[in-house]
């Protein structure tokens, strides 16, 4: 069974300063992390997408990107776990748990997932619209796993953008499923996130 992981790098970093990609996390690289996270919870290789050594060239928006990734993977390829750069401190465990989730073969997508925890408000500008019932939600993350044929299907049917590659699986019908996240697993938008991934690392 042939598990690849695909990492994307290829934003331009614009809430963080500057491409956020090769910041380095206790001296290591997002990407770095990123990648090594897929290999040490058991995919058989990685693709990273952006400009990084040997990285392939991304496009403008995040699914052209992992659409370049998914060129990228061998032709033996049958399962994809899609992961963020910026989502650093994924454990090996969690890619784990995504992959052998997949590999199962009885569903289309996995992805982590986390309860929201905090009250949730729907707003315009600054005034308070509605509370909005927070039963039922929960925050994703990534790695997302995906069979490879179905991910492809899923980017080559639909031409408009996406919040996540599960959102495009999920538009032609298929069945997604959670499993656990990882409330560490946080994605690095802005300085001061990175600064408190240093500060766990620590």
């Amino acid at each position: 069974m042939s598990t690849w992981g695909i990492v994307v790098a290829a934003g331009d970093g614009r809430r963080f300063g500057l491409p956020k990609h090769s910041v380095p996390l206790a001296g290591v690289p997002l990407w770095t992390r990123a990648r090594d996270a897929l290999l040490t919870g058991g995919v058989g290789g990685v693709v990273v997408v952006g400009p990084v050594p040997e990285g392939v060239a991304g496009g403008p928006r995040r699914r052209d990107s992992v659409s370049a990734g998914l060129a990228g993977l061998p032709e033996d390829a049958e399962f994809v776990l899609v992961h963020d750069a910026a989502r650093a401190l994924a454990s090996a465990e969690l890619v784990r748990r995504v992959r052998e989730r997949l590999e199962r073969g009885d569903v289309a997508g996995v992805i982590p997932a986390i309860a929201v925890g905090d009250a949730l408000k729907a707003v315009d500008g600054e005034k308070v619209l509605a509370s909005v019932d927070r039963a039922g939600l929960v925050a994703v993350q990534t790695p997302q796993g995906f069979p490879v044929e179905i991910l492809r299907r899923a980017h080559a049917a639909s031409v408009e953008d996406a919040a996540d590659d599960a959102e495009l699986v999920e538009r032609l019908g298929e069945v997604v499923v959670t499993v656990a996240g990882e409330l560490t697993n946080f994605k690095i938008t802005y300085p001061g996130d990175l600064a408190m991934a240093e500060a766990m690392l620590r």
